[in-house]
């Protein structure tokens, strides 16, 4: 018998959107907002990577434990819980004055996030029982939290000319004092009861072997392969991680069901979600730079150029199911996956025939947002369709770990990719040791040293400088199309054939 639609699953879906939409923005809306926190509290190369990755760090570290702990405690409750622990971050980076307390701020917002994130998609597989509407809230899902990662340097932008960066937090606030008050009024609780005690050693390994993935990767993208610590935190993480995945195995009750990933369309919907947002997270860091320091732009002004991006995403995430519906969802999400991957080789392209300039990068947004929009939607839904209902809270966290550590990745490897590829790019510098020092660092720090010199001087440094990052930053998209290149021949090859997307193989 089919069970009863419950009468405020729209309004439900409305307050997890929304929460949804303050997660994602959070993401990348500090991007836009960087250039003023490094010129009033200057941070360090080393402060600056960690102000913009520790946030998606925590929150993927932690996504696997906190969608455990939904299932024993409540998902209603720990939304809750997480937005209170987002309001209060954002408050402590309102009023921070030194490098390190922005820092500590992100983890913590990385900690109400990892609360946050799996108890949207639960709830939703809770509230919507019909397995076509259950599609497009999922779809909505998707558009939300990919839109919500374009739209933050719109947004950021916006508040920062106006207020300064600490807006881009304090914006934060009210809107999750709301989403706590109409929440706790609207939103249905939700459990998935379990036995036995709970799994402190599994917690702790995941989290370990999470960080220290992450960590590694990030320490590999800038130090190089020759980095001892990159390859000690990647061998930490290697043992913690197969620790881990053996002892969840073993047991009746575990902490994350790794035997989700011995459906195929599951793991390759995950892998396309990772890979995609891999090379959106690094198009997104590097084309907001490239506004404000190659082209000059206030923060508002490249907030607005992203916007193509966002636009294309949202329309055709809300066209996607209605794609599946009519093709095989191995077609869609391919389809999605080489459109992203012509959207990061244009600029490229668009370079080889003269300088880059703005309308070639508008019209490869535009492309890459529509891939983004398809690609990550079908897999979304790909995903949680392929998901028992009693394993909800764990595909959502492996979703939701491929969305931020995927985007995350993308700023930590690619992004050192471009940084190396600008610093050869860079000609010999008439300057001091230090401040040569400073210019090779990044395109940040050679607009602050610019400015400090002023006149002619500073600005044929910073034309330099400009020149450089962009010769650095089209490659670099071009070795990003590889990746959803890549997910698109895997997703064509092993995704069923007749696979549509209210089946569940189990």
């Amino acid at each position: 018998m089919t069970p009863p639609l419950d009468p405020r699953r729209w309004v439900v879906l409305a307050i997890l959107s929304g929460s949804l939409l303050l997660i994602a923005m959070d993401t990348t809306i500090l991007n836009v907002a960087f250039p003023s926190l490094v010129s009033d509290l200057q941070p360090s190369s080393v402060q600056q990577l960690w102000i913009i990755d520790v946030y998606a760090l925590a929150l993927s570290g932690l996504l696997v434990t906190a969608g455990a702990l939904g299932d024993r405690w409540g998902r209603k409750r720990l939304l809750l819980a997480g937005f209170a622990i987002f309001a209060l971050a954002s408050l402590m980076a309102v009023f921070a004055t030194e490098a390190w307390q922005v820092i500590a701020a992100r983890a913590l917002l990385g900690v109400g996030g990892a609360a946050i994130m799996p108890s949207t998609l639960s709830i939703l597989r809770d509230v919507f029982t019909d397995a076509r509407e259950r599609a497009l809230a999922y779809a909505v899902w998707a558009a939300v939290f990919g839109g919500g990662m374009a739209l933050g340097p719109v947004v950021g932008g916006l508040l920062v000319e106006q207020n300064g960066w600490q807006s881009a937090f304090l914006i934060n606030v009210p809107v999750a004092l709301v989403i706590i008050a109409f929440g706790a009024w609207i939103l249905p609780e939700s459990h998935q009861p379990r036995e036995g005690r709970w799994d402190w050693w599994g917690v702790g390994q995941s989290v370990v072997g999470m960080l220290a993935l992450a960590g590694g990767i990030k320490q590999l993208g800038k130090g190089g392969p020759g980095d001892p610590v990159a390859w000690v935190l990647l061998a930490v993480a290697a043992v913690a991680l197969t620790v881990f995945v053996r002892r969840q195995l073993r047991l009746a009750q575990p902490l994350f069901h790794v035997r989700l990933f011995t459906n195929r369309s599951f793991s390759i919907a995950a892998a396309s979600i990772f890979l995609g947002m891999i090379a959106l997270g690094s198009a997104l860091f590097l084309v907001t730079q490239w506004f404000q320091y190659g082209q000059g732009y206030s923060p508002l002004e490249a907030g607005v150029r992203l916007l193509p991006a966002p636009l294309g995403l949202v329309v055709t995430s809300l066209v996607a199911p209605a794609l599946m519906h009519r093709l095989p969802i191995r077609h869609v999400i391919s389809g999605g996956l080489l459109l992203m991957s012509a959207g990061l080789a244009l600029p490229w392209l668009f370079q080889q025939s003269g300088p880059l300039a703005y309308p070639g990068v508008a019209v490869a947004l535009g492309v890459l947002g529509c891939g983004v929009g398809v690609a990550t939607t079908a897999a979304s839904v790909t995903l949680m369709a392929s998901a028992p209902k009693e394993h909800v809270s764990g595909a959502a966290a492996v979703e939701e770990t491929c969305y931020e550590l995927g985007a995350a990745m993308g700023v930590a490897i690619l992004g050192s990719v471009a940084a190396a590829l600008y610093r050869g790019h860079l000609p010999h510098l008439a300057l001091d040791e230090a401040s040569t020092a400073s210019v090779r660092d990044s395109v940040g720090e050679a607009a602050h040293v610019a400015a400090s010199i002023g006149g002619p001087a500073g600005a044929g440094l910073l034309e330099q400088a400009s020149a450089a990052f962009t010769a650095g930053m089209t490659p670099t998209f071009l070795l990003a199309a590889v990746l959803p290149l890549g997910a698109a021949v895997l997703a064509w090859a092993t995704i069923p054939h007749a696979l549509r997307p209210t089946e569940n193989p189990h």
